[in-house]
C-alpha cells in the first residue's frame, strides 16, 4: 500500500531546521555567560501545580497523569489532589529550609479553586508561571487558533488577577505546542516559555509577533520521567541530579555559566518516603560554592542583560 501524497506534504519545509525561529548554535562555540555572583551553575527548580478535572479531555490529547480508569476516577483524583493539599508545601518547605526560591508553574483554575495556596506561593517571594487552564487545557496542531489565543489569555488573566502581576513565563502542558504557540504567547506578552528542550541554556527565539526567550525545562531530570516514568528511585533520581551538577560544573569552567532544570511534581516528590531525600539533595547543592538556585525570571534578566 502506498502512502498518501498528504504524508510527503509540509508547509514549513525548508533548508536547515525547516523554521526561523532561531539560528543553529552549538552550546561550546557561545559567548561564555557570566552568572550573577560568579556563579558558575545555575539550578532553576520548576514545581509543576496542576489541576486535573475528573473527567479527561482527549482533544487534542488526554495529558500525563489524568485520569486513567472508568468514571469517576478516585483514585488517580485523589492522588493528584494530594499534591495540592500536602506535596507542595512540603517542596516549599524543603526551599524555605535553604533559602531557595523556585518557579511555581500553575494552571489558572489553581487560583480559582486554592486561592489561599497561590497567595502562599506569592507572599514566600517565588515567581508563578503560567501552565494553562487545567490539564484539559493541552494544546497542538490543528487546533483553531482563536481558540488556542482564549486558552492562553484565560490562563494569563486569572492568574494575573490572583497575583496582581501578569506571569512573565509559560510552560504548556506536556511541552505541547502548536505552530502558532510561540508567537500568541509573544503577542500575549509573555517574555519566556519553556516548551523546547533542544539545548540546555536560554536562547533568543523569533516569532512573527516578536521575540521570546526559550528556557529548556529538561524532561528527562524530571521526577516524573525519572521515578514515574523509569521506576528508579528517589536516591537514584537525587543521584542523578548531583551528576549533571558536576558534569555542568566542569563544562562551566571551560565555557562559562551553565544551567541545570529541576523539574518536580507536588504529588511524586511530596511524599512522606521521598521528601527527605530530596531536601537532602537541595541542601547539599545549595552548600556547593558555584551554584546558585534561582527562578526562571532572575535567569531570563540575567541572560538578556549578556546578549
Amino acid at each position: 500500500m502506498s502512502l498518501d501524497p498528504g504524508y510527503l506534504e509540509y508547509p514549513k519545509r525548508g533548508r536547515g531546521m525547516d523554521h526561523e525561529h532561531y539560528p543553529y548554535s552549538s552550546l561550546f562555540d557561545r559567548k561564555p555567560v557570566q552568572w550573577p555572583d560568579d556563579k558558575k551553575l545555575l539550578i532553576w527548580p520548576v514545581i509543576s501545580l496542576e489541576y486535573f478535572p475528573m473527567v479527561p479531555k482527549d482533544d487534542p490529547f488526554r495529558a500525563p497523569g489524568h485520569m486513567q480508569t472508568a468514571y469517576p476516577d478516585y483514585r488517580h483524583y485523589t492522588a493528584r489532589e494530594y499534591g495540592t493539599r500536602i506535596g507542595i508545601y512540603r517542596l516549599l518547605g524543603a526551599f524555605e529550609k535553604v533559602g531557595i526560591k523556585v518557579s511555581v508553574a500553575t494552571n489558572g483554575v489553581v487560583a480559582e479553586r486554592y486561592p489561599q495556596l497561590v497567595e502562599d506561593i506569592v507572599s514566600g517571594g517565588h515567581e508563578i508561571i503560567a501552565h494553562s487552564t487545567d490539564m484539559n487545557g493541552t494544546i497542538a496542531s490543528g487546533m483553531a487558533q482563536a481558540e488556542e489565543k482564549a486558552l492562553i489569555e484565560t490562563a494569563l488573566s486569572v492568574l494575573e488577577k490572583a497575583t496582581g502581576k501578569r506571569p512573565r513565563g509559560w510552560l504548556s502542558i506536556a511541552r505541547s505546542q502548536s505552530f502558532n504557540t510561540a508567537k500568541l504567547l509573544a503577542d500575549a506578552g509573555v517574555e519566556y516559555m519553556c516548551d523546547w528542550v533542544n539545548d540546555e541554556m536560554p536562547y533568543a527565539f523569533q516569532t512573527d509577533a516578536g521575540p521570546i526567550t526559550n528556557i529548556p525545562l529538561n524532561h528527562e531530570l524530571s521526577d516524573r520521567q525519572i521515578i514515574n516514568v523509569q521506576q528508579h528511585s528517589v536516591d537514584s533520581y537525587a543521584q542523578q541530579m548531583r551528576d549533571a551538577a558536576d558534569w555542568l560544573l566542569a563544562e562551566a569552567n571551560q565555557y562559562g555559566g551553565r544551567m541545570l532544570p529541576m523539574h518536580l511534581t507536588p504529588y511524586i516528590m511530596g511524599l512522606p518516603y521521598r521528601i527527605g531525600s530530596f531536601e537532602g539533595l537541595i541542601a547539599d547543592l545549595a552548600k556547593r560554592e558555584d551554584v546558585r538556585f534561582a527562578r526562571g525570571d532572575v535567569i531570563l534578566d540575567s541572560w538578556k542583560a549578556q546578549l
